[in-house]
């Protein structure tokens, strides 16, 4: 009984379509941030292997974004490759980072990369950090 389930399992199985799966990008970058990243890359002077994206804990909700530049790629560094930039993010970001859209804005007062994150539960009142 059970060679004939066996059988009948691997006749069913090699039948079944098999679908290529595309993983999306853990984040979204906007063009807005796509050409201030290339701008700050172009004018450092040396070599990069792109921006390093991560999480610190600090501020009065807790965590906070960090932005350097990346000289290598770490060994567990999540790469990002869009719109001709190169994103790492520290292993331990990803999962607070998972679904962000990273932006940058140029308004009167200020202007910086701005993260939109589905996961952040709250922010503090000045804005420099947040809490999931």
């Amino acid at each position: 009984m059970a060679d004939c389930l066996k059988k009948n399992w691997r006749s069913i199985t090699k039948r079944l379509p098999v679908h290529e799966v595309t993983v999306p990008n853990a984040i979204t970058i906007s063009d807005a941030a796509v050409s201030r990243i290339q701008e700050l890359l172009a004018s450092r002077g040396k070599p990069s292997a792109g921006i390093k994206v991560g999480i610190r804990t600090r501020g009065c909700s807790g965590l906070s974004y960090t932005i350097e530049y990346a000289d290598e790629v770490g060994k567990y560094d999540e790469v990002v490759e869009d719109k001709g930039v190169t994103i790492l993010i520290d292993p331990k970001a990803v999962m607070f980072l998972i679904g962000t859209e990273m932006d940058y804005i140029e308004e009167k007062l200020k202007s910086g990369f701005v993260f939109n994150n589905p996961n952040e539960k709250g922010r503090c009142g000045c804005g420099e950090s947040f809490h999931v």
